[in-house]
Parts: C-alpha cells; sequence; structure tokens
C-alpha cells in the first residue's frame, strides 16, 4: 500500500514542482520587467519605443523628411562594456549609457533635463552651445571641439569611443556618419527637427530617458511640459484671434513656416491668425517680399524676423519692411535678442525641448492680458 500510495503522491509531487517553478520563473520575469517601463510615445512620429526583457528595441523612422529607411537598434544592460549581438539582431548599445557625442544644440536639453551633461564628451561647433552648465565643460576642457558637421573629424570621434554618436542628417546621403557606423559605433540619427507637433518635439526626451536609464524621470519632466502647453492653449482659445506673419528675408527671398509646421501649429495654439495658415509642406514657403507684402502687409504682430534685433536695421536693409503694419506699430518680436555666452541663440538650443514656453511667448504677444505677470522667455520686442 505504501508504494501504491507513493506512486499516486508521486505525479502530483511533480506537477506541483512544475507549478512552483513556473511561478517562480513567472516572478521572475515580472521582477525582470518592472526594471524596464512600458514607454507610451503620444505625439513624435519619429521614433518607437519597445519594451523587452532585458531592455528596449528603439526604432527610428523619420530621420529626415521621405525617409525610406528605418534605424533599429537593441538597448540592453551589461556587466561588462561589449556584447556579442545575436546573428539577426538590430545593432547593440549598452545601457545606460556613459558617454554620448551630439551634433545639434537641440540635443543638449533633454540630456541638461535628465542631469546627464557630463556624459558630452564632444560636439562639433562647441562656440553655439548655450547651456550654462555645458558652456562649463566646454571651457574646462571636458567636451572636446569636432569641428563643423559636414567636417567631424571620425579619427577623433573613434579615439574618443563613445557609448553614441547622437547624429542629425538632412537626407540619407552621410559619409561621414557611415564611417563611425563600420568603425562599431552606434549612430542615432535625432530626427525630432521633422515632427509636425510641437509636443512631439519635446518628446524626444523619452529616447533619452531609456538611453540613460531615466525613464521615470523622462516621463515626469514630458508630462509637466505637456500639462503647461495644454493649459496655456486652453487660456487663449476663446479670445479673439489677431493676423500674424512670420519670418524675414535672406537674399531677396522671404522664408516663412508652412501652416502645418510645428511653427504654424503653435502660432494656432497660441489663438494667432497666421496669414499662410492654410499652407502645407515641409521645410519653408519662400517668396518674394511683394508676395508677402500684399498677403500680410496689414497683419497685427510680426513674430521671429530672422535674426534682426532692432527696427533701425531691418529699415536699413529693406525699407519695404517699413510699409508693414506691425513694424510701424512696433509689434514685430524676435528670438534673437537671447544669446548664450559665445554668442549661440537659446531659441535654436531650447524652444524644441520647451514649446510650452514657446506658447506662453505667443500667447503674452497676441493676447497680453491672459498672463500678466509672465515675463517672455524667448520672443523680446525688436529694439529701436
Amino acid at each position: 500500500m505504501k508504494h501504491i500510495y507513493l506512486l499516486l503522491f508521486l505525479p502530483l509531487f511533480i506537477t506541483s514542482c512544475k507549478q512552483n517553478e513556473a511561478e517562480n520563473a513567472s516572478k521572475q520575469r515580472i521582477s525582470l520587467n518592472q526594471e524596464y517601463h512600458d514607454i507610451t510615445v503620444k505625439y513624435a512620429k519619429g521614433f518607437s519605443i519597445n519594451t523587452t526583457e532585458t531592455g528596449y528595441y528603439i526604432t527610428i523612422n523619420n530621420p529626415w523628411p521621405d525617409a525610406d529607411h528605418e534605424y533599429s537598434f537593441k538597448l540592453q544592460k551589461a556587466t561588462g562594456r561589449n556584447i556579442i549581438p545575436e546573428s539577426d539582431a538590430p545593432q547593440i548599445i549598452n545601457i545606460p549609457l556613459e558617454s554620448i557625442i551630439l551634433s545639434s544644440t537641440t540635443h543638449i536639453p533633454p540630456v541638461v533635463l535628465l542631469e546627464q551633461q557630463e556624459s558630452i564628451i564632444a560636439f562639433p561647433g562647441t562656440d553655439y552651445i548655450s547651456d550654462s552648465s555645458v558652456r562649463a565643460l566646454v571651457d574646462n576642457g571636458a567636451i572636446e571641439e569636432l569641428g563643423q558637421n559636414q567636417t567631424i573629424s571620425v579619427e577623433k570621434i573613434v579615439t574618443l569611443q563613445p557609448d553614441v554618436v547622437m547624429g542629425f542628417g538632412i537626407d540619407g546621403d552621410n559619409p561621414v556618419y557611415e564611417q563611425i557606423q563600420k568603425a562599431g559605433i552606434p549612430v542615432i540619427y535625432n530626427g525630432d527637427w521633422t515632427e509636425q507637433h510641437a509636443l512631439g518635439k519635446a518628446e524626444w526626451i523619452k529616447l533619452f530617458g531609456v538611453l540613460y536609464g531615466k525613464e521615470k524621470e523622462a516621463d515626469s519632466i514630458f508630462n509637466q511640459i505637456e500639462q503647461s502647453y495644454n493649459a496655456t492653449k486652453k487660456l487663449a482659445q476663446s479670445l479673439e484671434a489677431p493676423t500674424v506673419i512670420a519670418g524675414a528675408t535672406w537674399k531677396d527671398t522671404w522664408y516663412l513656416p508652412y501652416g502645418n509646421s510645428w511653427q504654424g501649429k503653435i502660432i494656432a495654439d497660441a489663438n494667432g491668425d497666421y496669414i499662410y495658415a492654410d499652407s502645407k509642406g515641409t521645410g519653408s514657403l519662400s517668396f518674394n517680399i511683394e508676395r508677402v507684402l500684399t498677403d500680410a502687409q496689414h497683419a497685427d504682430v510680426w513674430i521671429a524676423p530672422g535674426q534682426y534685433t532692432s527696427y533701425a536695421t531691418m529699415n536699413k536693409n529693406n525699407n519695404a519692411y517699413s510699409q508693414f503694419t506691425a513694424f510701424k506699430n512696433k509689434k514685430v518680436f524676435t528670438f534673437a535678442l537671447n544669446t548664450g555666452a559665445e554668442g549661440g541663440i537659446t531659441y535654436y538650443e531650447e524652444a524644441s525641448q520647451r514649446p510650452d514656453l514657446v506658447l506662453k511667448d505667443l500667447v503674452k504677444i497676441l493676447h497680453p492680458q491672459v498672463l500678466p505677470d509672465y515675463e517672455l522667455y524667448f520672443f523680446k520686442p525688436l529694439k529701436d
């Protein structure tokens, strides 16, 4: 009988053991997954993040207009800095990053907001950097100068051996980055500049979050920016919309944002009636000054007149500017007055990451009664 009981009990015991093993494995998987967080991307169209048990898969799918190729990477932690990738796996990046090379000033704010600026080891054109904490690293020699984007020193980058190069490309012809990749250094093309929603640009901080192991911090920062943006937008929507013109001439051509661009949309979100709101396209509208004068001579407000900082200089360069109502009424606002220590314009560096501040500026300009105590951050009235 004892043997019979043992035979009866043994299958139950084995089954119980298997169940315990399965539960333990499940708990282990759950515990492992708690280290990596599901990332929700709401506005950005240029990247996606998928969570795995060992890290993340990221895909860059729109690094420049009309891109026909996606770039995928596998992010995972490792005890050492070298991992042999699976034969069919995307390029592997070890996280969290210890060192990075950036290629655009728009890449700097998310790194600073995540307090990872000391990971930046090189940059092309350091004089354009405005952030004071990053400038201090430049001045101390912690960030090396790489030259301009067209003449970046590949040899220096290979010597520095960064974990990642955050690249910038206007099309698929990028021989410098191809050489860097052949040397075994991953290049992530950052397409924040192609995003057509202001919050889509800001959402790229989530990509930096997974690279640095600061997913929660990145999500929290973005949520604050999103809430601030949407609250400001709501304040202006019931008010009368003044007409708005933007841009200025460069070598006899007036460049303006399309209505469906992030600049056009942010004017709409500030409840401004942009003269070319119905236009659609990528890049910039380009007209002669006669066309813009015909369409926008009586616009109430003029924003972002290129690099101009004074009415006198504008009038000296082209006295046709003085025929615009906004010019006559001193309703021209520029971002070119805010510069860093070496002359870099802070708008070019920070605006894509802080669309909430851009929107507040525009609401203050277009509807000053809405934010009476707010001080303009990027835009300032043109000097006399």
